[in-house]
């Protein structure tokens, strides 16, 4: 995976949903009190100085917290190491449900409640569409990590 190449549409469509969810204030910045909820939501403990430092090495605009391009290159950066994305398509994979791991609509809806975004179950549908390859419905891990590529 290269680094130097210009992120496709869906790349940047999934990008945005994930930064907007992180951003649980709306304000178009991720900081580090909503940066270390979300990891400790998917069971990553960091303590608030750590965070503030994966900030302060990402922020480039000196106001201590991520915009959108400070959280692209973060998720480039991490998005590098299959075995973290291994870890956050597992975090939304509720149960088997005869598709392998796969993220359901089911599962999907039961993590961004967790990380304070109540979406029904039919605007999970129509997201995990958006990026479902195959058209059946889930997300297995291959269209996750095109999603996040």
């Amino acid at each position: 995976m290269s680094t130097c190449t210009t992120p496709k549409k869906g790349e940047i469509n999934g990008l945005m949903e994930a930064f907007h969810h992180l951003d649980g204030d709306g304000d178009g910045k991720i900081s580090a009190y909503e940066l270390r909820s979300y990891l400790e939501s998917i069971g990553e403990h960091m303590s608030h100085e750590e965070v503030e430092g994966v900030i302060h090495d990402l922020d480039s605009d000196g106001d201590n917290m991520l915009d959108l391009d400070d959280f692209t290159k973060l998720m480039k950066r991490d998005g590098g190491d299959e075995g973290d994305l291994r870890k956050a398509f597992e975090m939304f994979v509720l149960e088997k449900e005869g598709c392998g791991d796969c993220i359901t609509p089911k599962g999907l809806q039961r993590m961004l409640h967790r990380l304070g975004d109540d979406k029904s179950y039919d605007e999970c549908v129509a997201m995990i569409g958006a990026f479902d390859i195959d058209h059946n419905g889930v997300l297995d891990f291959n269209e996750f990590y095109q999603m996040m590529a």
